[in-house]
C-alpha cells in the first residue's frame, strides 16, 4: 500500500507513515463530497458562519500545537508557525463575519422589468491541491470562502503535510463542518487528475510549482471545470535614492530569511541605485552571517531547515550554477550540519540575464541584489522575468514610490513594506504566477454562479 510519510527536516528521521487513498476509493470520496452538498449548500449562511468561527476560535486556543506540529513536519521556526496558525484563524474569523453579506443578493436597475437582482450560490465540490510552505494559511484561503459560500472540499494536501492536513480536518469536523462537507484525502497525481475530471467536481484551485500548475489547468481545461492557480514568484524589491538604505536592507533581508525563504511572495530579487550598492550588499550580508540556524523549535532560531533535503539540495545547486555562470556569492550557498536539511543563506550578486539564476524561482535563503543607474532600469529588471506574483518600491516620496509600484507586472504592489498577507486583501498573481485571487470578497467570486433573476409583468 502506498504511504504518506513524514520526515523532521531538522533530524532526517521519519515522524510517522499514513495510508494513501486505494484507487478503488476514488468513487466514493467523490460520492461522499457530491452527497454532502446538498445539505451544506441549503444550510443557512449565518449557521456557515457560526461554524467557521469556531473553527477560528480552535485555531487561536491551539495556535502553539498547530505550531508546534508544522515545525517538525516542514521545519518552520516556532514562532513563524504560531503566527502561521494565527494568521489562518484570522482568515476563517474574517469570512465568518463578512460572509453573509457577501452573499446578499443585490439589485440592479430593473431596466425594464419588475426586477434584475444578482444572487450568489454555491456551485458544487471542489478540490483543492496544497502545498507544504504554508500548511496552514494557505488551505484556510482556500477553505474559508468555499465553506462559507456552500461548496463542499476535497482537500489533497501536499505529501509531507499529512499530519497537519490530518488536524485540520479534526478541527473542521470539531466545530461542525458535516464530515462529507470536507475530506482530507491523501490522493495522488493520478488520482486527484480523475476527481477533477469527475462530473461531480466543478471546480480546482491549486498552489504550487508551475509545472503542478501547467498540469491541473490542462485537465481542468479538457473538462470545462473553473481552476484557480496561485504558483512560483521571483519578486522584486526596488531601493529608490532617498530610501534608508541600511534600514531598508536590514527589513527585505530578514524578510528574505523567513520560513527560510520558502515563500513565492518572498523578496527574491533586490534592486538598489549603483551608487548605494556596497552599502546595501553589505548590510544584508550581516544580516544573513548573524542569523541563527538550528532546530525550530528552539526559541533562538532564526532559520530553520528547508523542508527536504531534497529541496535543499535543489537550492544549493542554483547556488553553484550561478557561481560557475559567474555570479558572486558574498556568503553561503553550502548545506550544513551533520543532519537535516539546512543550507547556509546566501547573497548573490552579478547575476545577468545568461545566467540560470535571473529568471528562475530561487526557493530558499538565497538575495539576489542587483546594481541599477536608474528608475527605468529598475522597472525593466523588475518585470523581466515570466513570473508577476507581487513587488515592492521603496523610498521616502511617497507620490514618487507609487508612481514605480504601478509600472510593475504584478498581482500585489507594495510601497515600504513586502508580502503583507491580510484576509481582506485580494491575492494573487499575473503572468506564470497564476490566475484568480483569493482572500477578501474576491476569494468568494471564483467558485460561485452569479446568477442573474429577472422578473417582468405577467403576460397579457
Amino acid at each position: 500500500m502506498a504511504t504518506f510519510t513524514t520526515t523532521n527536516p531538522t533530524t532526517g528521521r521519519t515522524e510517522q507513515e499514513y495510508s494513501a487513498l486505494e484507487d478503488a476509493d476514488v468513487d466514493q470520496v467523490l460520492a461522499r463530497t457530491a452527497g454532502a452538498f446538498a445539505d451544506w449548500s441549503a444550510t443557512p449562511p449565518d449557521r456557515r458562519a457560526a461554524i467557521l468561527s469556531r473553527v477560528a476560535d480552535a485555531y487561536d486556543a491551539r495556535s502553539e500545537e498547530l505550531g508546534r506540529l508544522i515545525a517538525t513536519e516542514m521545519g518552520k521556526p516556532l514562532e513563524q508557525s504560531i503566527g502561521e496558525a494565527r494568521l489562518a484563524g484570522a482568515i476563517y474569523r474574517w469570512y465568518a463575519e463578512h460572509g453573509p453579506e457577501l452573499l446578499q443578493p443585490e439589485t440592479l436597475d430593473p431596466q425594464g422589468a419588475e426586477e434584475s437582482l444578482v444572487q450568489t450560490a454555491p456551485i458544487g465540490p471542489l478540490v483543492g491541491v496544497m502545498p507544504w510552505n504554508y500548511p496552514y494559511y494557505q488551505v484556510a484561503r482556500f477553505v474559508a470562502p468555499n465553506l462559507m459560500a456552500g461548496n463542499t472540499i476535497l482537500l489533497k494536501h501536499a505529501g509531507i503535510c499529512a499530519a497537519s492536513a490530518e488536524l485540520m480536518e479534526r478541527i473542521l469536523h470539531e466545530a461542525g463542518v458535516p464530515t462529507d462537507a470536507y475530506l482530507d484525502v491523501r490522493a495522488s497525481h493520478e488520482q486527484v487528475a480523475r476527481m477533477i475530471a469527475d462530473p461531480r467536481v466543478r471546480g480546482v484551485s491549486l498552489t504550487g510549482s508551475e509545472k503542478a500548475g501547467a498540469s491541473v489547468a490542462e485537465t481542468a481545461a479538457q473538462h470545462l471545470k473553473k481552476s484557480v492557480l496561485e504558483l512560483g514568484g521571483s519578486d522584486p524589491l526596488i531601493v529608490l535614492e532617498d530610501g534608508d538604505i541600511d534600514e531598508v536592507a536590514r527589513t527585505a533581508a530578514t524578510a528574505r530569511l523567513s520560513n527560510a525563504g520558502q515563500a513565492c511572495n518572498s523578496p527574491k530579487r533586490l534592486i538598489v541605485p549603483n551608487a548605494q550598492l556596497d552599502a546595501f550588499v553589505s548590510a544584508v550580508v550581516e544580516v544573513f552571517r548573524q542569523a541563527r540556524l538550528g532546530d525550530p523549535l528552539d526559541e533562538h532560531t532564526d532559520v530553520g531547515p528547508l523542508s527536504s533535503v531534497a529541496a535543499r539540495d535543489a537550492v544549493e545547486a542554483q547556488v553553484a550554477r550561478a557561481a560557475e555562470q559567474g555570479a558572486t556569492v558574498h556568503i553561503g550557498g553550502a548545506a550544513t550540519g551533520d543532519q537535516g536539511a539546512f543550507l547556509e543563506p546566501a547573497v548573490l550578486t552579478g547575476v545577468t540575464e545568461e545566467m540560470d539564476a535571473y529568471r528562475e524561482e530561487i526557493f530558499g535563503p538565497v538575495a539576489v541584489i542587483h546594481g541599477v543607474d536608474s528608475v527605468d532600469e529598475a522597472v525593466e529588471l523588475a518585470n523581466d522575468v515570466p513570473f508577476g506574483l507581487s513587488g515592492s518600491v521603496w523610498g521616502n516620496d511617497l507620490e514618487r514610490a507609487q508612481e514605480v509600484a504601478d509600472r510593475l507586472e504584478v498581482g500585489m504592489a507594495y510601497v515600504n513594506e513586502h508580502g503583507t498577507t491580510l484576509p481582506g486583501l485580494p491575492f494573487g498573481g499575473v503572468k506564470r504566477s497564476g490566475f484568480g485571487r483569493e482572500l477578501g470578497r474576491w476569494g468568494m467570486g471564483e467558485f460561485v454562479n452569479v446568477r442573474l433573476r429577472r422578473t417582468a409583468q405577467p403576460v397579457g
